[in-house]
């Protein structure tokens, strides 16, 4: 009986915890998140550029640009073009996740949500961008949950902001509404990207095997993260790739700048 009243409790627990994860109030949310800062020397060098890039990692949002070895080599490309298209450029890394347990706590339960929050707060950031430099260009990036993170938020852009937003993403999952405009360039390797063309086995199948990868990466001495463990068919986005590099810089070319 003593025992079965145990499990019960712990039931409850899980539960109750699992209500307020999903459903709880999201005031406690901005304590794992960063906020983009819009500070003096954020705006002095606004004023020195045409366009700023806000880059969106994948994954928790917490990888840095010159680590982001998936995403750098297009932010790099991106930039290229628009020199040679003669336009100064400035890339903004939005880090959204801090590095605490309560972060990612905070993080699932945004994705869970579909970034409700950190797409609000996003598209705060940029509204207040638009007000300030209305003739400043802004080009939002971002890769698998940072791509979603830039779907959701472009659908709450003001009307008005949005002809001066441009996006680009690469590896949206599949399970996002996707937000199409002129404006929009959605990449998916041509869907051959598994997790965007929603290719449930072999997905499944690829999380299956994650683990052991994990697992005999660590034997060999190499040391693998999760991250770099769970390798989707298709989720690279190489710059030099025609699916890629080729349909960015005639994405730029088309551009209203």
């Amino acid at each position: 009986m003593k025992n079965t009243k145990t499990k019960q409790v712990i039931i409850f627990l899980i539960i109750l915890f699992g209500l307020f994860f999903l459903w709880g109030p999201n005031s406690w949310l901005e304590q794992g998140f960063y906020q983009l800062e819009l500070d003096r020397n954020f705006f002095d060098s606004v004023m020195e550029n045409d366009i700023i890039i806000i880059f969106n990692s994948g994954g928790w949002g917490n990888t840095p640009l010159e680590q982001a070895e998936d995403f750098a080599p297009i932010i790099k490309g991106i930039q290229q073009t628009l020199d040679e298209l003669g336009y100064n450029s400035l890339v903004v890394p939005y880090i959204r996740t801090k590095n605490s347990l309560l972060a990612k706590i905070s993080s699932a339960k945004d994705f869970f949500n579909s970034f409700e929050f950190s797409s609000s707060a996003l598209a705060e950031k940029i509204e207040t961008i638009n007000k300030n430099f209305p003739d400043k260009k802004i080009i939002i990036t971002g890769l698998s949950n940072g791509a979603a993170l830039v779907d959701k938020t472009t659908k709450k852009i003001s009307a008005q902001t949005k002809d001066s937003v441009y996006v680009i993403t690469t590896g949206i999952p599949f399970w996002c509404e996707r937000f199409e405009s002129d404006n929009v360039l959605q990449l998916d390797n041509d869907g051959k990207d598994s997790l965007s063309s929603g290719k449930i086995k072999t997905l499944i199948f690829t999380l299956i095997k994650t683990p052991f990868k994990w697992i005999s990466s660590r034997l060999e001495g190499e040391h693998l993260t999760s991250a770099q463990s769970l390798q989707v068919p298709g989720h690279k986005y190489p710059w030099l790739s025609a699916e890629v590099g080729q349909r960015v810089v005639t994405f730029l070319k088309l551009c209203q700048f």
